[in-house]
């Protein structure tokens, strides 16, 4: 049932609980794609996921919320699997992964973000009406709510999507590559939004594509490449002999704004 009176997108804080990972590994088809990943992601920081194409970050991320089967270990949040709190968790996947012909608006995408707080099948009430057109302002998309999803460019795209993860007044914000294809006014609003949520006490966990300018935002960091080579803040994570452990060869990033 939901709650009968809310005011704006406050971000609740929720349970002070960290996300715990125990020795996590997933095998596809016989091929070892994760191994043994232990991890702590606390709330109330911003943590990335980086590693070269092909390390299991997106896999990681879809073990975390029990989309793909575990070979051994457990994803725990609250004393609880994950797998076990699907309403808790607001994830975005890569945009690649998204139908953008589905015959659906803008408002529609963000509205169904409400489903799991009214139960299915059951008319949206004017709490959720008022939750989805805040998330949609919060974004700078209300304008274009009519608009069909597939007309909209990627970055708007990926407005409304993250509107929809504010819909649903998670706990737990997993994004995938959100940053792929967008402008840098839209990555700046994304970054802010996150920021808001993990000042707020949520755990916000990101999968980002590269090693640019944008890795400075980040609190911590898990570096990848089918186990977990390092994990820490910017300073721990961002050393040259990780790096080069993960991502082979030389490596370049602004080493000059981790500090």
């Amino acid at each position: 049932m939901e709650q009968t009176a809310m005011n704006t997108l406050k971000f609740p804080h929720p349970v002070n609980a960290d996300l715990t990972i125990h020795h996590l590994s997933v095998n596809y088809r016989g091929v070892e794609a994760l191994r043994d990943i232990c991890l702590d992601i606390q709330p109330g920081r911003l943590t990335g996921i980086i590693g070269p194409n092909g390390a299991g970050k997106s896999t990681l991320m879809k073990a975390m919320l029990g989309l793909v089967n575990l070979e051994t270990g457990s994803v725990v949040y609250n004393n609880k699997p994950l797998s076990q709190q699907r309403q808790r968790v607001a994830y975005v996947p890569q945009r690649s992964q998204i139908d953008w012909d589905y015959p659906a608006t803008v408002w529609d995408v963000v509205i169904m973000g409400r489903v799991r707080k009214t139960g299915w099948l059951r008319p949206f009430s004017g709490v959720s009406r008022r939750i989805a057109t805040q998330a949609l302002e919060r974004v700078g998309m209300v304008e274009y709510k009519n608009r069909p999803i597939g007309q909209l460019s990627g970055g708007q795209q990926q407005r409304v999507f993250l509107a929809r993860s504010l819909a649903q007044e998670a706990e737990i914000f997993c994004f995938d590559e959100p940053f792929v294809g967008i402008d840098q006014k839209t990555e700046a609003v994304i970054f802010s939004l996150f920021r808001e949520l993990a000042t707020s006490g949520k755990i916000v966990i990101v999968i980002n594509h590269d090693l640019g300018e944008s890795i400075v935002n980040f609190d911590d960091l898990i570096l990848l490449n089918q186990e977990v080579i390092a994990t820490g803040n910017r300073q721990q994570v961002l050393k040259e002999d990780y790096l080069q452990q993960a991502y082979g060869g030389r490596v370049f990033f602004f080493a000059e704004k981790v500090a």
